[in-house]
Parts: C-alpha cells; structure tokens; sequence
C-alpha cells in the first residue's frame, strides 16, 4: 500500500524525464541511495525547481509507491549556495557527488559516505584548506568506508609497524625495508605523507577536515591518490575530465 515518508538526504545526480519531470538520485540517512521522480520539476514555476538540484540537502517528503518514489515536497536546510558561485567549486561538488554515487548501493546503510559528502561539499568553502587536499582526503576516506582502504599502519608483507617509508600501489600498502622486494612500484614517502593517510583513514568524519598540510606532502599523496583511485576505482567518471581541465 502506498504511504509518505520522510527521509532525510542529499541529491546526488538529476536526469530530465520527459517534457517536464526529473529523476533524481538521494542519498539518505533512512533508505541508503533511492531513486525518486520529482514531476514538473522542470517548469520554471515549480516548487520543486530549486530542491532537484545536485548538492540540494534537507528533508524530503516522498510518496512511496510500489516500485518507485515521488517527491511531494522538500524542507531544505542546505542549498550551498556559496559553492554554487563558482564554477571550480561546482566542478569539485559535482565530482564528490558522482564518486558517492558510484561507490554506494541502493539498500545499504550509507550514513557515514552521506556524512562525508555533506562535510566535504562545506570543506570546499573553507579556504584555509584548499580545494586539491579536500578532494583528495575525500576520495581517500570514501574509499575507506567502501572497504578498500590502502594499508598504511603496518607492512602489508610481514606486519612490521616501524620504518614504513615504501608504498605500494600493487601490494595495497606500506612496506617495511626488509620486504621491499616484495614490490616493483614502490614509493618512497616522506613520514609525514604516512601520517596524513593515517589521520584520514582513522580520524571520524565530523573531525576530517581540521588540518592543512604543506606543498611537499600534497605532492606526495596526490601521486598516491590517483594512483591509487585508478587502480580501485573502475569506472571513468565524466565530472574528473572537468576537473582535470581545471
């Protein structure tokens, strides 16, 4: 029988359904991802316009029929207007968004990927950190939470957890000196590139994004970062080749 629920969410992607409808891709805290119809959305007087938005968040009232969603109406309590402004920031928001998508499946709890993003699209406003190291500390903790975090707290060979200084991007990790034959890509990595992938892997997302680092160190994890992305991350993603224009 069909019923309205509330849940709250973030939209994540938006497609024009016909002449006037969209279908929109939430995250939510209650439902994981869902797919939700927002009808006449796309008439520019409609009270659905502003809330079928990528990065819109709030609280959405959704009829729940058989096999689908309908939007009735939504409370928006975040519309980050500020990153709307400017168009690196929209490029860096869309990108977040399409990578959650990816990464999130319909049916599962999805809270803390929901809380990543929602910081994550904040961090991008906050100059003090800049854009590059909130992209990549974002792109490193979602794929924690998916389950593929590297690992950088012990020698993925032999368990040793001093003088990890050599990554590897095809051993998933750290090495110790003694097992760096184990490898042929190894990375050398300065110590404090080691304890930035630590602090993200480890820290809660509430408290990710308090830290800066220097040019040296974002150089580093940067490298590891695509790498790493494209080796664990199979699936081309339309919003990078903006940034990558950038």
């Amino acid at each position: 029988m069909s019923q309205t629920v509330t849940v709250t969410g973030i939209v994540l992607a938006t497609m024009p359904i016909g002449d006037y409808d969209k279908r929109l891709t939430i995250l939510t805290r209650e439902r994981g991802k869902i797919t939700a119809f927002a009808k006449g959305a796309r008439r520019p007087n409609s009270a659905l316009l502003a809330c079928s938005q990528p990065f819109t968040f709030g609280e959405f009232i959704l009829y729940e029929g058989r096999t689908s969603y309908n939007v009735q109406s939504v409370n928006i309590k975040n519309y980050f207007g500020e990153l709307r402004n400017d168009i690196g920031m929209v490029y860096y928001g869309l990108y977040f968004c399409e990578f959650t998508d990816y990464i999130t499946r319909e049916g599962n709890d999805e809270t803390e990927i929901m809380k990543l993003l929602y910081q994550s699209l904040r961090a991008l406003m906050n100059q003090k950190i800049g854009i590059k190291l909130v992209r990549y500390i974002f792109e490193l903790k979602a794929i924690a939470l998916s389950g593929e975090a590297p690992q950088v707290f012990e020698c993925v060979k032999c368990g040793e957890t001093e003088n990890l200084e050599l990554f590897s991007i095809e051993r998933g990790g750290m090495l110790c000196p003694n097992c760096r034959r184990s490898a042929t890509d190894l990375m050398r990595l300065k110590s404090s590139t080691v304890y930035t992938m630590q602090f993200i892997i480890a820290t809660p997302v509430e408290k990710l994004y308090s830290f800066t680092v220097q040019d040296d160190i974002l150089y580093e994890f940067k490298k590891i970062m695509d790498r790493y992305r494209a080796e664990h991350i199979d699936h081309k993603m339309k919003s990078l080749e903006l940034l990558d224009i950038l």
